[in-house]
């Protein structure tokens, strides 16, 4: 799928709080609104809480100076506004300093159920409540750290890391399992999916994940699973270069989805 072209990143005021209107104050009540009935018993209750201790509501479309402060008062971590997509770089080093970048324009109601770029949805809803969480914070700085040290040879297995842990991560509760990944949390189909038990669930295994393929347009047919936030952090004390070197000697494992028709 194509990306929609016609969404532009928004500029902030002197105050630097960006010009909702009230459609985006609809749109952003809806979907929250939606997410909200639909998450319980299917997601992380860190993630719960982080939305409750952000005060996310349906009301009124969030400001991200608004999340950057609540998260520093809570584990000093922050968000910054950036346009959609941002280079590896700057992306890496935003989180190198425990803040995560935020796409500040909202999805339209005719991309209700999908849109390909991230909007200011899926990463104050989807990414910002686990940033509530110190040891998920943790990793995030730490994963920032460790791709900005490798550098540019090594991007492309990091941001597996990055998709299977904080866009579509699973995690094993005393519930049963629980999503914590942005993708899920954000897409009621992807929630769907992942909780369904039809999709392949792996231990949490950074090898594997270094070799494992994905896209990014389909609901995902494996997700991996950490058994706490802890164990998450803790797998930056590995030895990410070596990994990395293995899993390209090894090759990618055979993909369990079907190649995109070329367009």
């Amino acid at each position: 799928m194509p990306k929609d072209t016609s969404y532009a990143s928004l500029t902030p005021d002197a105050a630097g709080r960006y010009p909702y209107t009230a459609e985006d104050d609809a749109v952003w009540g809806a979907l929250y609104t939606r997410q909200m009935a639909f998450l319980p018993g299917k997601v992380a209750p860190e993630y719960l809480d982080g939305v409750a201790q952000l005060g996310l509501t349906a009301d009124k479309t969030p400001q991200v100076a608004d999340i950057d402060a609540r998260l520093a008062s809570l584990t000093g971590a922050g968000a910054a506004g950036v346009p959609a997509i941002i280079p590896p770089s700057q992306f890496y080093d935003l989180l190198s300093q425990r803040k995560f970048p935020v796409a500040t324009f909202l999805r339209r109601r005719e991309h209700m159920d999908y849109i390909e770029e991230p909007d200011l949805f899926h990463e104050v809803f989807g990414h910002c409540p686990m940033l509530t969480n110190p040891a998920y914070a943790d990793f995030i700085e730490g994963f920032g750290k460790r791709a900005k040290a490798l550098g540019k040879g090594y991007s492309w297995h990091m941001f597996r890391l990055f998709w299977f842990t904080v866009e579509f991560g699973m995690i094993r509760t005393q519930e049963g399992l629980r999503a914590y990944g942005a993708g899920i949390v954000s897409s009621p189909a992807e929630a769907a999916h992942a909780t369904s038990g039809d999709a392949l669930m792996q231990a949490f295994d950074l090898l594997t994940v270094f070799r494992t393929p994905y896209r990014i347009d389909i609901v995902q047919p494996t997700y991996f699973v950490i058994e706490s936030f802890d164990q998450l952090a803790d797998a930056l004390q590995a030895d990410f270069a070596a990994l990395i070197d293995q899993a390209k000697a090894l090759g990618d494992l055979p993909p369990l989805f079907e190649r995109a028709a070329a367009s």
